[in-house]
């Protein structure tokens, strides 16, 4: 990150490579959480009183579903891997 900060404003410059089409589905998940879930509605509400603003928390709500997914996933290969192959 490229500190890009003014004043008493602590900001950095935001790296945006990494997997686009990755950040896109994680997006159209987390304001699809934001609209109709209450739980995801008072995650970000919390972010928003810690003093980050909506985009932040926004990028905080993704980063913890991100951890979610991972967390899924992993568990779910385990399983798999888990299974007996016999013959």
């Amino acid at each position: 990150p490229v500190p890009v900060s003014s004043g008493k404003t602590n900001r950095y410059r935001l790296n945006r490579g990494g997997d686009r089409a990755a950040n896109s589905a994680l997006h159209i998940i987390a304001i699809g959480r934001l609209r109709t879930d209450a739980k995801t509605k008072e995650y970000v509400a919390r972010r928003v009183a810690e003093g980050h603003t909506k985009m932040e928390a926004i990028r905080c709500l993704k980063r913890y579903i991100s951890r979610e997914v991972y967390t899924l996933l992993r568990n779910q290969n385990r399983r798999i891997n888990s299974i007996p192959i016999t013959a």
